[in-house]
């Protein structure tokens, strides 16, 4: 792949990046949570909390495979061969970019399955029984953009990336400014630099955020057709996270075949 092609794609993520940071740094509270704050039990944040920490670790030890069968995984990753080979072989702009369609293709695809699971949940009033589903949706989305930048997912460190990339997705502020440091500091040292001394540290910090954020609406969606409100949340959140989740999975594949080159 063309060096000076590669550092343009990065300059133009770099950007990217900054609009999405820019976009999200603010905390923005909506008239309908100040409306419902006070019917919002003291206890349900720590429910929240336990059944985002509790379903990482069932789909982290048993549910990947099952998450496995909505896809081909073969597929894609002989696709990423045949995209890798061809920008090597042709060497230009329109190669390059390849990536990122396939990999924006499909995010859009698994929007659109988010939305029919949130709104379908909210239906029938399931807040938290939603929780497990919502995050396996988020989790297929970001296993499928990792394959089609030519990543893996089923290691600790690749599972410590992934959660590092939902909890900074949902910060504001200094925290997702120093999240996003951190993220680019780790892709630059090939995964050589920690977020967490351990894979359970790190579940508990994304499954914080993950309740703090959604708090309101999971609240809403455990109301039987109200939820309808808080379902449609689901695809705000899914997009919110796996449009961050592509740009810093295109950054590493340009940082290594950057590297690549220059070595």
């Amino acid at each position: 792949m063309n060096k000076e092609q590669i550092k343009i794609e990065l300059k133009n993520l770099t950007k990217a990046e900054e609009k999405f940071i820019s976009k999200n740094i603010a905390v923005k509270e909506s008239k309908l949570q100040e409306k419902i704050e006070k019917y919002v039990p003291e206890t349900l944040e720590k429910t929240l909390n336990t059944a985002f920490y509790k379903a990482f670790g069932i789909i982290f030890e048993k549910g990947t495979s099952f998450i496995e069968k909505t896809y081909n995984k073969e597929k894609h990753e002989q696709d990423f061969k045949v995209n890798e080979y061809s920008a090597d072989l042709r060497n230009n702009k329109g190669s390059l970019k390849k990536f990122g369609r396939v990999a924006l293709l499909n995010k859009t695809l698994n929007t659109t399955i988010s939305a029919v699971e949130g709104v379908g949940m909210g239906m029938f009033g399931m807040g938290i029984p939603d929780i497990p589903v919502f995050l396996s949706v988020i989790l297929k989305s970001i296993y499928e953009t990792a394959l089609h930048f030519g990543f893996g997912y089923e290691t600790e460190e690749e599972r410590m990336f992934i959660l590092k990339i939902i909890e900074t997705s949902l910060c504001h502020e200094d925290d997702l400014i120093h999240g996003d440091m951190e993220i680019n500091s780790w892709i630059s040292s090939d995964g050589k630099e920690l977020f967490s001394k351990s894979i359970d540290e790190q579940i508990k910090k994304t499954s914080l955020v993950l309740s703090e954020e959604l708090l309101y609406l999971k609240f809403i969606q455990g109301i039987p057709v109200a939820g309808v409100i808080g379902g449609v949340s689901d695809v705000v959140y899914q997009k919110k996270i796996t449009d961050y989740a592509l740009l810093k999975y295109k950054r590493r594949f340009l940082i290594k075949h950057l590297d690549k080159e220059i070595v």
